[in-house]
């Protein structure tokens, strides 16, 4: 990690890139805020004067996480052309692993423990939680209650079925985040998988 100059406005947002840096490769009680501060050249008080404590630091960068995934995927989502409903689950399985690769290292970050150890006791974390895996979920089910819709998919009850879809896409890109396999190499099984579950078969 090479050091970075902050200022002005934009040393909230150095700050919080290189903290995600940190939190990602080191984890939250391996990374102190001296080393964050020296790589961008600022005092440790001035993170403190952003951020109280570590934890509140930590709990920003998620924020500033969901933020980003989900500004990402509504950019996607409006430049879909005109695509019935089972395509549209096939366009969010390319779309949510081609993110995660983009996007590396904040999902290490997502996929480390301790998130979802801090959001038992902080309501701030846990919220931010939440809101990344219901809107994930809330996407995918838009997508079959519009297939539902134009029939190419079948009726199914599209919450627990939403559910279930972003839980293997999520689980495929969790152990390719942590260098088990390579998502992009199961993708077409895992499509196929999903069309065997969905797909509205003629006259049916």
């Amino acid at each position: 990690m090479g050091r970075r100059k902050a200022g002005g406005a934009s040393r909230k947002e150095a700050i919080l890139e290189m903290a995600t840096v940190f939190f990602a490769e080191k984890g939250f009680r391996d990374t102190a805020i001296g080393d964050i501060a020296r790589m961008i050249g600022v005092a440790d008080g001035t993170i403190f004067y952003h951020y109280k404590t570590k934890e509140d630091l930590f709990v920003a960068v998620m924020e500033n996480f969901k933020e980003q995934l989900i500004r990402e995927t509504r950019e996607y989502l409006a430049g879909r052309g005109e695509v019935n409903g089972l395509e549209r689950i096939e366009g969010l399985i390319s779309f949510y692993i081609s993110l995660a690769a983009k996007l590396e290292q904040r999902f290490l970050l997502l996929h480390r423990h301790y998130p979802y150890e801090l959001a038992e006791d902080n309501p701030g974390c846990r919220r931010h939680l939440e809101d990344i895996y219901d809107f994930f979920t809330r996407v995918f089910e838009d997508a079959i209650l519009a297939g539902q819709r134009d029939d190419s998919i079948i009726e199914i009850p599209a919450h627990k079925v939403a559910l279930i879809l972003f839980t293997m896409v999520d689980g495929l890109v969790r152990i390719g985040t942590f260098r088990l396999y390579q998502p992009s190499a199961l993708y077409e099984e895992l499509t196929a998988s999903c069309r065997r579950m969905l797909e509205k078969k003629e006259g049916a």
